[in-house]
């Protein structure tokens, strides 16, 4: 049975009918977008005005984010942003340690076992005046229960005395530049990189891998995705043993799941060879909705958590350089041999020295293994220069920059980590764009909320946290960022042929607005309201969740 919406307008991001007043919608596809008139030539159909004063778009994809934001909502949030959870709730941010430490007692009360672990998320010491949170302080609210707290970065974890007691690490002689060291030469409890943080993290309340997520964080992640016009979204960074991978082919098969899950295979704790191999058994795997086979490799750590790799003059505080989280010969291998075998990967570099050493190694692979549509895509990449760019482009390298990064963090940049010429040229959407690099801009939530029309207003307007603007020469317009967050995003990850656009053959998904996103001021784009999502054909109002 054919069902025709009507619409106040659909845009469309077809170049050939940019704009329709109707769309068709067979078997979960779309069958044609324009005039009534011209839609009823298909034969019988239904016509639906549930959309009638609504405008319509392709279903936001969300080319950079990880499913766990659904499972941190069970634990404490200290971020330092008010932020909105899964049920519609929103919590104000913490401004200081002093109120990190109270919300943490406050948690800390509701717990009956006096030895359960207490886990909370997104710390942002760097908004301290980046003093540290230290084990003293989570010693405050506990000594005889685990407590660990994943910063906004999801880089580093800070947990207390009985945390590090029961890794085996409260002592001396830990020498480990992910484990800083104080006066007395015991572990300060801020614990940098996957290395140190997993074995950690078990004792804290992220008893499972900490990138994971469970079955009720998978649900509570899609209403996140329905509440911001998500209809397919990323999990970027995933072990996916076999019992995790159950669990998401379960749920997403559920009549009622509203998002398309595109999982990448996280390439810690295994060897090259069983990376590959298995991401090459994953991809036997996939479904409609949850897309699996492809692999994650993450190369360096976070800027405002100084472990990201940069070149010289090094960071602008003169911290010292951060973390390789791969070796070189490691990551050329993989490099190399996906681009053999036809695997996609994805490589995070937030700083310009590892994304040059993706380049160097990409470089290498191609002259072995020539591809002409690998689509490598670079994630994060914030401070890339033209140089690189170019190369990228000439590689046939594909990016997606973490536009949310100048509101959040530019501040911090401009005066600390990177200083002012870095901090104003960076997640250069505009030079990606000149240079003809195919580009996608992403929240990474839970690092950021889930919002692609949020992370377009970042890229037009390139905001601050104080209202500053960071890179003028860097600003794209509306048509430019609307296309980052569908069809380009959608490339990024081969789904364009399926999704990122209104075009006959494509998947039924579409981001219900309460306004036009073409219209409104783009100082405004952000604010606009959200109705909900079309998923395969199916209606997903964020007011019924």
């Amino acid at each position: 049975m054919t069902t025709i919406y009507s619409a106040r307008k659909i845009i469309t991001m077809n170049p050939s009918r940019p704009e329709a007043t109707h769309v068709a919608v067979r078997d979960g596809r779309i069958l044609g977008a324009g005039s009534l008139q011209e839609l009823e030539s298909w034969g019988d159909y239904t016509l639906d005005e549930t959309f009638r004063d609504k405008v319509i778009m392709p279903g936001l994809v969300e080319g950079h984010s990880h499913a766990m934001e659904g499972t941190l909502w069970k634990y404490t949030y200290v971020g330092f942003f008010d932020r909105m959870d899964p049920h519609g709730k929103v919590w104000d941010g913490v401004k200081d340690i002093e109120s990190v430490i109270d919300r943490l007692m406050e948690a800390d009360a509701l717990i009956d076992d006096s030895d359960a672990p207490l886990p909370a998320w997104s710390l942002d010491p760097i908004y301290f005046n980046n003093e540290r949170v230290t084990r003293a302080d989570l010693d405050r609210v506990s000594t005889t229960r685990p407590i660990g707290i994943m910063h906004a970065s999801g880089h580093i974890l800070n947990v207390n005395s009985k945390a590090l007691e029961l890794a085996g690490l409260l002592k001396t002689g830990i020498n480990n530049p992910g484990v800083p060291l104080g006066r007395d030469g015991m572990p300060t409890g801020e614990l940098k990189g996957p290395d140190v943080m997993t074995p950690v993290g078990i004792h804290v309340g992220f008893d499972r891998d900490m990138l994971a997520c469970d079955e009720q964080g998978m649900i509570d992640f899609a209403k996140l995705c329905v509440r911001s016009g998500v209809t397919t979204a990323t999990d970027l960074a995933a072990r996916l043993p076999d019992e995790a991978v159950n669990m998401m082919l379960d749920v997403t098969a559920r009549k009622n799941y509203p998002a398309r899950i595109v999982p990448l295979r996280y390439h810690h704790g295994v060897t090259p060879e069983e990376l590959i191999d298995h991401a090459l058994q994953l991809k036997t795997q996939s479904t409609d909705r949850l897309r699996l086979g492809m692999i994650k490799v993450v190369v360096d750590g976070s800027i405002q958590g100084f472990s990201a790799r940069i070149r010289w003059p090094g960071y602008h505080n003169g911290a010292p350089n951060g973390l390789w989280y791969i070796s070189p010969e490691h990551l050329r291998h993989i490099i190399n041999v996906s681009l053999e075998k036809g695997l996609h990967i994805h490589t995070h570099t937030n700083g310009d020295e590892a994304t040059e050493l993706v380049l160097d190694c990409m470089e290498e692979g191609l002259l072995k293994h020539p591809s002409p549509d690998h689509r490598f895509t670079l994630q994060h990449c914030q401070l890339a220069d033209s140089a690189q760019f170019r190369r990228m482009a000439k590689l046939g390298m594909c990016v997606n920059l973490f536009a949310n990064h100048h509101f959040y963090w530019g501040d911090e940049h401009y005066k600390l980590t990177v200083g002012p010429d870095r901090a104003t040229r960076m997640n250069a959407c505009a030079t990606a764009l000149e240079n003809g690099v195919p580009m996608a801009i992403h929240s990474d939530a839970p690092i950021t909320p889930l919002g692609p029309l949020f992370t377009a207003w970042c890229a037009i307007n390139r905001l601050t946290a104080s209202g500053r603007t960071q890179g003028e020469e860097e600003k794209i317009d509306i048509d430019e960022a609307l296309y980052a967050i569908t069809l380009g995003a959608a490339y990024t990850l081969k789904l364009d042929d399926e999704i990122g656009s209104i075009e006959t053959g494509k998947r039924a998904d579409f981001a219900i607005l309460e306004d036009d996103p073409e219209e409104v001021d783009p100082t405004k784009l952000k604010d606009v309201k959200v109705w909900g999502t079309v998923q395969d054909g199916r209606l997903f109002p964020a007011a019924a969740l």
